[in-house]
């Protein structure tokens, strides 16, 4: 393991962090607000009170975090009543004002995907002191409904249970053909939601069900867009169980299977065949060829190779909780054990099973039929569907592991650059298509749709519309209906598609996700940079980025904003929840965990 000092101004860094936080605010490494040079008074957020005036300037002091001289990968045994920490995070170190660096336990070439994320999106840390600090009577945090962030829209007001208004943000630091305002507003049911977008009520709607697709299809008036899924419904083999020992039967059965169909009979609107294991949303997910067209005759004689001419008799195992990758299991079971049986003579019974069941017996590598499981994308990189799955610390699920697709997994894991990562993973790909361990059937996404005359609408297989890029006709705000209403909007704590959608307009990360895409660019990043080992990250910040209320953004916010979520005992590690999913699902644990 690198010793922790390896970088020169670590030590002094460190000290001097330390020095400062006792001197000034005992032992929170929160800083107060840093004035604006200019000496324009901060800016209250629309409906709010005049804030106290700011401190006196202070110098930038560095910090560091966690600030002990133990890095907590290193950690061999927990305090008490702590647990071992099972993190990726070694430490993140403002350096300067516009330098922040981001240690790691290991390698990782997903950091700039994972930081894209809206729930890790950066605060004022003096916003995060006051506003967590303070609670509503149910002891909810003020953050969760008082909002300042550097995005190209403000939070205006909130009339819970009716409607969110927005308004521009004219001190954004890009110049966009952005509304003046945007108003959400939300309809659990999906025909009063069509309503609204057809009455022109609103100018744009999510969720769209299968019957409202026959109707904008039928109106010029409007127009949908289907937001490919993260995730991917595949039907598997334990290749330690005859007749799944056989690659010719493996592939017998995905060149024998019309996938249209199988999507017709059991999912929703949304959902596309699948040409990948990983979803084309994500980077290099469609490397190398795409699966294999229905060939029925090819099936046949495969099968025949091998002493299946008459086909055999197996099961379908599945679970008999409906999933969001599998919202009707009983119709794809069905419908696939009437194909089996049509297109090839292989005779299935069906095994329903409790889901945790299922899910246990596929890792143990019990399962001797054909199940159907799905994959779901913590976070749109083509690891968190390759290596759980096929990759060389793969489950049993499959049977004996292939050499081949592990080995090219674990290259586009090491890959540096998304070159290399794209051969690895084409690679890989090509190898499952060739081995068969799983056929992948659909991706279920979902549907929006806009009024016609909206221009610059793209959806966001993340659900982080950019609102601030579209022209919404010859009106001056944009309204957008969703199902539900967003519970709290501390992004770090929300998992919810309404909370990000609200999010992505507000706050900015050090990355964002590119219009359309699930691939990284810089936002309050101009870049960031990795070592040759691609365990140390230096990301260094855009010059006088403002926050709503006039606060000048600097790495020590990128600091504490990680560090409230990283640190469970950290005194400002609270929100709507505490639960900080998306940081868990990035970065694998908090620091100093509690005991289970």
């Amino acid at each position: 393991m690198p010793h922790p000092d390896r970088h020169p101004m670590r030590s002094a860094g460190r000290l001097l962090a330390f020095l400062a936080v006792v001197l000034l605010i005992g032992c929170d490494l929160t800083l107060e607000r840093r004035p604006d040079p200019s000496g324009r008074a901060n800016v209250p957020l629309a409906g709010e009170s005049e804030r106290p005036s700011a401190p006196p300037e202070i110098a930038f002091v560095p910090q560091s975090y966690p600030p002990d001289a133990e890095a907590p990968c290193d950690q061999t045994e927990a305090e008490t009543g702590l647990a071992l920490y099972r993190g990726s995070l070694r430490w993140i170190t403002s350096i300067d004002p516009a330098t922040v660096v981001f240690e790691l336990c290991d390698p990782d070439v997903t950091f700039l995907t994972k930081v894209a994320a809206p729930a890790l999106s950066i605060n004022d840390a003096a916003w995060l002191e006051s506003r967590l600090a303070t609670a509503d009577d149910g002891g909810t945090p003020a953050i969760t409904r008082e909002l300042n962030g550097t995005g190209p829209f403000r939070l205006d007001r909130w009339s819970g249970g009716t409607e969110l208004i927005l308004s521009r943000f004219d001190g954004y630091r890009a110049t966009l053909a952005a509304p003046s305002a945007i108003v959400f507003r939300w309809d659990a049911d999906a025909g009063r939601r069509l309503e609204a977008l057809g009455s022109g009520a609103v100018d744009g709607i999510d969720g769209v069900d299968a019957a409202g697709v026959n109707v904008i299809e039928g109106n010029t008036e409007l127009a949908a867009q289907t937001r490919e899924g993260l995730n991917t419904m595949y039907l598997g083999f334990n290749n330690k169980f005859a007749p799944f020992d056989r690659v010719q039967v493996r592939r017998a059965i995905a060149l024998g299977l019309d996938r249209e169909a199988l999507l017709a009979a059991a999912f929703t609107s949304g959902t596309t065949v699948a040409s990948h294991l990983t979803p084309c949303a994500v980077p290099n997910g469609c490397a190398g060829t795409t699966w294999w067209e229905q060939d029925i005759l090819a099936a046949k004689d495969l099968l025949a190779t091998v002493g299946f001419a008459d086909g055999f008799t197996t099961t379908i195992q599945y679970g008999v909780e409906p999933r969001d990758y599998l919202p009707n299991p009983e119709a794809l079971a069905i419908e696939l054990q009437g194909q089996l049986r049509d297109n090839l003579g292989i005779t299935a019974t069906l095994e329903v099973m409790p889901f945790a069941d299922l899910v246990a017996q596929a890792d143990a590598g019990t399962l001797d039929g054909i199940h159907l499981l799905g994959a779901r994308g913590r976070f749109p990189d083509a690891r968190m569907f390759l290596d759980p799955r096929v990759g060389s610390g793969a489950s049993a699920e499959f049977g004996d592991p292939f050499a081949d697709i592990a080995g090219a997994v674990r290259d586009g894991a090491r890959a540096a650059t998304d070159e290399a990562r794209r051969t690895a993973y084409t690679v890989a790909n090509d190898a499952i298509r060739r081995r068969v361990p799983l056929v992948p059937l659909v991706h279920v996404g979902s549907v929006a749709a806009v009024r016609a005359d909206v221009a610059g609408f793209v959806v966001s297989p993340t659900d982080t519309e950019r609102f601030a890029t579209l022209t919404p006709g010859d009106r001056a705000q944009f309204a957008w209906m969703d199902a539900l209403e967003p519970e709290g909007l501390y992004c770090p704590d929300e998992t919810s598609p309404a909370a990000m959608r609200v999010c992505a307009q507000v706050f900015e990360g050090l990355y964002r996700y590119a219009p359309g895409s699930a691939t990284p660019e810089p936002a309050l990043a101009e870049a960031c940079v990795a070592n040759d080992e691609l365990d140390t990250w230096t990301c260094t910040l855009r010059e006088n980025v403002r926050f709503h209320d006039g606060a000048r953004l600097d790495a020590n916010d990128v600091v504490t904003s990680y560090a409230v979520q990283w640190d469970a005992t950290h005194p400002l590690h609270r929100g709507r929840t505490g639960a900080f999913r998306a940081f868990l699902d990035r970065f694998g644990g908090f620091l100093n965990p509690s005991t289970p």
